[in-house]
Parts: C-alpha cells; structure tokens; sequence
C-alpha cells in the first residue's frame, strides 16, 4: 500500500512538471505579434489567406480580414458576372459579360458604369442582351467599355437594373471593386 501510494504521487509530480513544462510562455512573448489593418495589408504581408470566397487572410495576432468582392454574392440570384472578377486589374477597352434575369433588363439593355476610387465617371454604356430578354430566366449579356485610366488605382464597376420607372424602390445594383493597376 505505501508502495503504491509512492507510485501515484510520483506520477502526480511527473504530471504536474509535465504540464508546468508544455504550457510555458517564450522568453520573447513580451514580442507584440505581427499585426495587419486590412486584407489587402494582410496578404502583402505574407500571412495566411485562406481560398474560400470570399478569400480571407489571418494575421498572427489572430485578426481576420475578409476581401472586398462588393454585394456580387447578395445578387447572385439576379445577375452574375463572369467578366471581369471582383479585384481583378482591368484595361481599356473592359469586356463586360454575365446573365442576368430578364426582369434586369428593359427593352434588352441595362446601364453599366465604370467609376474610379473617387466616384467619377470612367466611362458608361448599356449592356446589351445576347438573346431574348423578355423572361425570369437568366439571359447572357456584353458590353464594351472605352477608357482612359484613371489617376486611382481601384474603383467600382457598376451593374445597374434598368429602371424605367424611376421608382426608387425598383432600383437595383451590383457593385464590385477593381482595380485599374
């Protein structure tokens, strides 16, 4: 019975040590952890971007950052854009290709506009359907749009639903950033 209870608190003591020794702090942990302020920052960095999409980026200070993709996931169920791809660099002339549902449309043709990072206008045109418009179902559309770069290096590509109407609670809109460098 001694024996025995000599054994167990031996075992008490390599355990506890055992435990006391994993869990110790490094000598440097007053070392404040790299750190990011954005995705963009983030992935410049060199810290870990996991490829889901939205692509998300881990810095070591266990911040998560998410990258910018616009509403393009909120409207899928009313247009989708192949061309061009949220972040993606783009250069005049801009091919612009996608489906969007029929009600998008009025009489074949949408509004797509291209703005700079300080909201200006780059340029706009309709988006054209590439077969019949007039259905629920998705149907292909293309524009070109003609460009001067821009003094900024990001902004938006707009999709608008065309609104005839006016009314504002018809409006709609996929937005998506991009880049012009």
């Amino acid at each position: 019975m001694k024996n025995a209870a000599i054994i167990l608190l031996l075992i008490i003591i390599l355990a506890g040590g055992w435990y006391l020794w994993s869990n110790k702090q490094p000598e440097d942990s007053n070392v404040p952890l790299a750190t990011a302020s954005s995705f963009e920052d983030c992935v410049a960095k060199g810290f870990a971007v996991m490829e889901s999409y939205p692509r998300q980026c881990k810095s070591p200070d266990g911040k998560s950052f998410t990258e910018d993709i616009g509403n393009s996931l909120e409207k899928q169920n009313l247009i989708r854009l192949a061309s061009p791809k949220p972040n993606q660099i783009v250069m005049s002339p801009l091919i612009v290709e996608g489906e969007a549902r029929g009600t998008w449309y009025f009489e074949a043709s949408f509004p797509v506009t291209l703005y700079d990072g300080k909201g200006n206008v780059v340029a706009r045109a309709p988006a054209e359907a590439q077969s019949e418009w007039m259905t629920e179902n998705f149907v292909q559309f293309k524009v070109g749009l003609k460009f001067t770069a821009p003094e900024t290096d990001t902004g938006f590509l707009v999709l608008s639903k065309d609104n005839p109407s006016g009314l504002p609670e018809h409006d709609d809109e996929m937005r998506i950033p991009i880049r012009f460098r």
